[in-house]
């Protein structure tokens, strides 16, 4: 019994995501897939596109065996920390073999080869990372300058160019898994997948692969039809099911008055708590935010070289969900708490099985079980979890109160 592991976002789940599923099951001979999900809030500091549930229903339809959620402590949170979470959850779960991840440069050697030097942090490396960012610039590109100067000064260069390596988002994100892998000490064996298609941001179409973030681009610009030929037609049917209930598809401006609120109500201090909030920052952001009635052009004037937009709007995301620095220290030591289902088929079920067995962690399937377990960091992550399904649904603007959502929808099971 072979089982290989992803972590995901499938927002939505699209032909990329399908050759990548089934490039990783032929390389790795593996029998059964797990997916572990991001659900209402996404890693870039967004509302999912779609609900939870609809997403696992398409990854199942589109032969993923099981669909956990990745919970939104991690979920909206840097790569390092996202990564993490999965990863984390995954090697508890003791039932999967492979990782599979897709990259830029689908191969495995020099991501792991940066992610072994990024773990150890020599000294060298640690004090031109210091340096970078003393000079104004980003995490990541304070982080790429540093690697390259380390791998000068002691002769590791080989034939590949780590600065663009660097410079991915799907090989940064890949990096980050080699170093949880690492971290934890899992047996958990990696498989990097060469990327093919658009970029990760790319906004346009030139090739039947788009990317998610092209493919949400098309159904806002042109309508649901554009994407037709996109994504697989259990996607486009789960799509056209999901904007029929629920009218339209969720996005940050939707949350333009809630934040608007939130920043004019909330003081330096108050700000400065936030999870990942850096001193200064909050000056900015305050500053801002009584300057415009527009998030997004608030955002547009307090982004910068060292401050990227991802960023900003995970703060915004922890600003609304009130997740502060001490909440998330705390969550973080004893995570993971549990492993919730969102989907699964009849092979998941299968896999569920064997996580009873290997697993000490509750499986939740249905919500209100969660009222049984009296553990403390159990019941404050399932509160987050609560608290943005009301949040995301809030997003949304229906007519009808959507409300109390994580105990009326149940995992969809094919």
């Amino acid at each position: 019994m072979k089982v290989i592991g992803f972590i995901t976002e499938y927002n939505p789940f699209h032909l990329g995501h399908k050759y990548h599923l089934d490039k990783a099951m032929s390389l790795t001979q593996a029998d059964y897939s797990l997916a572990i999900m991001s659900g209402s809030f996404v890693q870039r500091g967004e509302p999912s596109f779609i609900d939870k549930w609809t997403k696992a229903r398409m990854a199942v339809d589109n032969g993923i065996d099981l669909v956990l959620e990745l919970p939104f402590i991690f979920s909206t949170q840097s790569a390092e920390l996202f990564a993490y979470g999965g990863i984390k959850l995954m090697d508890s779960l003791n039932i999967v073999d492979s990782l599979a991840f897709g990259s830029e440069i689908g191969e495995i050697f020099p991501l792991e080869k940066v992610a072994k030097i990024l773990s150890e942090e020599p000294y060298f490396y640690r004090e031109r990372l210091k340096h970078y960012l003393s000079e104004g610039y980003s995490f990541s590109v304070s982080r790429s300058n540093a690697l390259e100067d380390y791998l000068k000064q002691y002769n590791l260069q080989d034939d590949f160019s780590y600065k663009n390596i660097l410079n991915k988002s799907n090989n940064i994100l890949g990096i980050e898994y080699l170093k949880a892998l690492i971290r934890i000490n899992s047996s958990i064996n990696p498989v990097a997948i060469k990327r093919i298609g658009s970029e990760y941001n790319d906004t346009s179409i030139s090739n039947d692969f788009a990317s998610a973030t092209a493919i949400r681009h098309s159904i806002l610009n042109n309508g649901l039809e554009s994407v037709n030929t996109l994504v697989p037609d259990k996607t486009y049917d789960n799509l056209k099911e999901y904007l029929n209930k629920y009218h339209k598809f969720n996005l940050l401006e939707n949350y333009n008055q809630i934040l608007l609120y939130l920043l004019r109500t909330k003081d330096k201090k108050e700000l400065g708590k936030l999870l990942d909030m850096e001193t200064g920052l909050e000056n900015r952001i305050l500053k801002e935010s009584f300057k415009n009635n527009n998030i997004k052009e608030i955002i547009d004037k307090i982004i910068t070289k060292r401050y990227p937009r991802t960023r900003i709007q995970r703060l915004l995301i922890h600003l609304i969900s009130d997740l502060d620095k001490l909440s998330f220290k705390q969550l973080f030591e004893t995570y993971p708490s549990y492993a919730r289902v969102l989907g699964a088929n009849k092979n998941g079920l299968v896999l569920l099985k064997k996580i009873k067995e290997k697993s000490n962690l509750p499986i939740i399937t249905k919500f209100a079980d969660h009222k049984k377990y009296n553990d403390i960091s159990f019941i404050r992550t399932i509160e987050y979890e609560k608290k943005a399904t009301e949040l995301y649904f809030l997003g949304l603007n229906h007519p009808n109160a959507l409300t109390n959502m994580d105990y009326y929808n149940s995992p969809y099971i094919k």
